[in-house]
């Protein structure tokens, strides 16, 4: 038998689906890179990498493009690829927001309206998460800022959270037209206890990066505000009491004029991630020094659980969010993006619900009575 057919010693297979074209410096798009693993005394070390896929919008808080979409797939896919590298990092440009979800200009003025097409975009979204649940590399979440909505869910998908104690957490969903159903409703019971994590699903309600530390969605918090040779902690958020009045507080905001001049504090420091960096190091040095299948191996174990429920619902949930882009969504978008004219970012709930219940079609009639209003113009 001819063994002709085997590789030259030298040569190695290419595993690639994509090469770079779905990568740009270029805003909005996703960045690329890899970066040196380095040893706990900051040496670098030769032949092995981290790779960073790195969410380049920050003018819309680094939402994501049907485009940008395509690039997530790709990078997570370039990071499994790569021999050299030992984990992935999944970030973002600049120190508001990891990911506010998706893109809402986007959706408002392209897919609302339009189920079939955003049928065609929840493919791709669904193919983003599982580029991230079946990457043969760990996956490290550095929360730079705000995590919320779909960025909320992407973040879960990963394995490690390590955060900002500036980032803000939770989900935007029933209260801008949609489901947390990328990711939140299979995911959060794992992660919380289920009250929290119904609360958290449905709420709206966004957390301090303290506050799910100590809830247990995430890994890691520092601070990032230096004054100085200092670094001090997040002045908006309670960190220094744990039980007030018999209820735990730790993590809660402030509230009312001390959290003002908290905002004003943070306003006026300067914002270093170098702490969040040595995090992410040493977890890559810890990952480092572990053997690469059992660690992976290890990894899909776990992953698995968020798997099951994840794959049990994507395909429906596609479905339900392609058609929801003619009603509850229609509104809740085109509210959102409309923001600037009507000064407004969500839709007359009462005014809805009380349509709904006089058995109101969904008409224009209907979208009218509930959108916002222009705002009336000054007359100089």
């Amino acid at each position: 038998m001819s063994l002709d057919w085997l590789p030259n010693d030298n040569e190695l297979k290419d595993h690639n689906l994509w090469g770079n074209e779905y990568f740009s410096e270029d805003a909005p798009g996703v960045i690329f890179k890899l970066k040196p693993i380095v040893d706990n005394e900051g040496k670098k070390i030769n032949g092995l990498n981290s790779a960073w896929i790195i969410l380049n919008n920050p003018a819309q808080y680094n939402s994501y493009t049907t485009e940008m979409v395509k690039g997530v797939i790709a990078g997570f896919h370039k990071a499994s690829m790569d021999r050299s590298v030992v984990a992935a990092i999944f970030t973002a440009v600049g120190d508001k927001a990891f990911c506010t979800g998706g893109n809402t200009k986007e959706y408002a003025e392209y897919y609302s309206g339009k189920p079939n097409e955003y049928g065609q975009y929840m493919d791709l979204f669904n193919a983003m998460v599982d580029s991230i649940l079946n990457c043969k590399k760990p996956t490290i979440c550095r929360v730079n800022g705000m995590r919320v909505a779909g960025g909320q869910e992407i973040g879960m998908a990963c394995d490690i959270a390590v955060s900002s104690d500036l980032a803000i957490f939770g989900q935007a969903g029933p209260r801008h037209g949609s489901a947390p159903d990328g990711g939140s409703t299979d995911f959060l019971p794992w992660l919380l206890g289920i009250e929290d994590a119904m609360w958290n699903c449905i709420s709206c309600e966004l957390w301090s990066s303290y506050k799910t530390k100590r809830l247990g969605l995430i890994s890691k918090v520092v601070p990032v505000l230096k004054k100085g040779n200092k670094f001090i902690r997040n002045p908006t958020v309670i960190t220094d009491k744990y039980i007030e009045d018999g209820e735990i507080v730790y993590g809660d905001f402030l509230k009312g004029e001390e959290f003002k001049k908290a905002r004003k504090v943070i306003k006026s420091t300067l914002t270093d991630f170098t702490l969040l960096d040595k995090e992410v190091d040493k977890i890559l040095w810890t990952f480092t020094n572990l053997m690469p299948g059992c660690l992976i191996k290890s990894i899909d174990g776990i992953r698995m659980k968020k798997k099951f429920f994840w794959d049990q619902a994507k395909l429906a949930n596609r479905h339900w969010l392609s058609a929801n882009m003619q009603t509850e969504a229609y509104l809740g978008f085109h509210a959102f993006n409309n923001k600037k004219i009507t000064g407004k970012d969500v839709i007359d709930f009462v005014k809805y619900r009380q349509l709904i219940a006089e058995g109101h079609p969904f008409d224009d009639a209907l979208i009218e009575a509930v959108l916002p209003k222009p705002l009336k113009k000054v007359e100089s």
